[in-house]
């Protein structure tokens, strides 16, 4: 009797043997549980969340804060400077250079009034204010709205009462009426500033397994510790199964510490004061969990796949930062090509799952056709990957080192 049939029940208690090796490992692993249950999964949320509530705040306080402005030519206009101070804007004197003050950033924005305004105005001629400001400056966008709303409801009040002074109606002015009916709900705006959540759990994802699966190919290979293991009367697509589930372990853990996370700490998110309302809670997690669960197979087993190229750990790691590209790009598309969602799309592995999430920030659900779409077309892109992985590790040269 030889050894591969001495031990049949220690063979089919490989891929546990392997799986639970690999995880007591590197438990004790100080960077795999810094970047698996740290830097990832807790940071992540903290970082975001202080991100969109110091934004929020710093936009609304700019919004309602008086605001200084320089004026050219304010004594022609006394009345419009006057609704400019009812509406929080504070008149600063003339600038020289208008033009070149905005573009150093020394303000905002300049309004200049020209010295035609007042013979204009006595005629009952239309008159021009001009906003000089610079667009490529963000900062420069709520004042310029603000500044710019003011003066256009300063003129639609004026133009009102010279009607009226005339004997005619103020409705005379806008024969056509626009009536918007918003039928977005206070959840489903919320996809505008969370946008990016499903790019952020695949990077926790990918962050949680990316240095357990360089160890468990790259590093072992370099501390030539891989060949003893494949030595072993053991199949090697178990000792890939056991090394992929201790991959996922990690990256499943890393996900849940990131959703529970952003339960918490999504509370803080200032999203009433926009008229918004997102919910982070049990439900939206274990959702996104589910959808989520091939994924984290398909990222584990490219990431076996890519170290397993590597001959060395540090080689491992820029493989892999490379390859931590390649979730970011569907949140690109959709930024830059803002398509409506069809059913074929939720099959392509990690579009689907950006689909899904922003689905359920909504407020929608995702539907039992996208979502069984989702699972069978991560999941058939995982086996693909699995067994190509599978097929590598039955290769020699991978247990070589150098």
């Amino acid at each position: 009797m030889n050894r591969m049939e001495a031990h049949p029940l220690r063979r089919s208690r490989a891929f546990l043997t392997v799986f639970l090796k690999e995880v007591r490992e590197n438990l004790r692993d100080r960077r795999t549980l810094t970047s698996a249950f740290l830097t990832g999964p807790l940071l992540t949320p903290l970082l975001f969340t202080m991100l969109i509530s110091f934004t929020v705040n710093r936009e609304l306080d700019k919004a309602e804060q008086p605001l200084k402005v320089p004026v050219i030519g304010a004594q022609y206009a006394p009345n419009l400077l006057g609704a400019l101070k009812a509406g929080g804007v504070v008149p600063q004197p003339a600038v020289a250079n208008p033009e070149q003050v905005v573009r150093d950033q020394q303000a905002d924005l300049v309004l200049r009034i020209s010295a035609g305004y007042p013979k204009a105005w006595r005629k009952g001629e239309p008159v021009q204010v001009e906003v000089i400001y610079d667009s490529s400056q963000r900062d420069a966008s709520t004042p310029v709205e603000r500044v710019t709303r003011l003066v256009e409801n300063y003129s639609r009040q004026q133009g009102a009462m010279r009607l009226v002074a005339r004997g005619l109606s103020p409705a005379l002015a806008s024969p056509v009426l626009v009536a918007k009916r918003d039928q977005a709900t206070a959840q489903s705006r919320a996809v505008l500033m969370f946008n990016m959540l499903p790019y952020l759990f695949v990077l926790t994802i990918f962050i949680g397994g990316m240095y357990l699966a360089i160890d468990l190919t790259a590093g072992e290979r370099e501390r030539q510790s891989l060949e003893p293991l494949f030595a072993n009367p053991v199949p090697r697509w178990k000792v890939f199964l056991g090394k992929l589930a201790a991959i996922c372990a990690f990256s499943t853990a890393s996900l849940v510490i990131c959703l529970v996370a952003f339960s918490v700490v999504g509370r803080f998110i200032p999203t009433e004061k926009l008229g918004m309302e997102v919910r982070l809670g049990p439900s939206f997690a274990l959702h996104v969990l589910l959808l989520q669960l091939p994924l984290i197979v398909l990222l584990g087993a490219l990431q076996s796949l890519v170290a397993a190229f590597a001959k060395s750990y540090r080689e491992a790691q820029t493989y892999l930062s490379l390859l931590m590209m390649v979730p970011i790009l569907p949140s690109i598309f959709l930024m830059v090509m803002p398509i409506k969602p069809q059913d074929w799309m939720y099959a392509v592995p990690l579009l689907g799952q950006h689909l899904g999430i922003i689905d359920l920030v909504r407020g929608d659900g995702v539907g039992a056709v996208p979502l069984a779409l989702c699972l069978a077309g991560t999941s058939l892109a995982a086996l693909v990957a699995a067994l190509v992985t599978m097929q590598l590790y039955r290769s020699e040269r991978l247990a070589i080192s150098g």
